[in-house]
């Protein structure tokens, strides 16, 4: 059985969206390996970042975007939180978004919606 991704909100996806191309096309191949052998990829593709919150860490030539996203019951993925990488360090802000969703999501006992 394969995995199932899912997005946290429709601004989630649309600013996946709205990544440039390159970045965008190594996304949907990522998500596609996920789909098919889960979400522990590994280095380069996935990392953990503890706590139950990991990244998907895609690149192109325009640059590098982060999608946050944690696992849910019954073979899900959800996507939490994205955005374009301009620095070594992921952004205290971005991290804190991604990780106030995932307390979110793990009050409802790891479902969604």
């Amino acid at each position: 059985m394969d995995w199932e991704i899912l997005y946290y909100s429709d601004e989630v996806q649309e600013t996946i969206s709205a990544w440039p191309v390159g970045i965008r096309a190594y996304y949907a191949r990522i998500t596609e390996r996920m789909c098919t052998f889960g979400p522990n990829l590994g280095m380069p593709f996935t990392d953990s970042l503890g706590q139950g919150l990991f990244e998907i860490r895609a690149r192109g030539k325009e640059g590098i975007g982060r999608a946050f996203f944690c696992t849910l019951m019954e073979r899900k993925i959800l996507i939490l939180h994205a955005y374009i990488k301009k620095s070594q360090k992921i952004p205290v802000r971005e991290l804190e978004v991604a990780r106030k969703r995932l307390t979110e999501v793990q009050q409802r006992g790891g479902k969604w919606p």
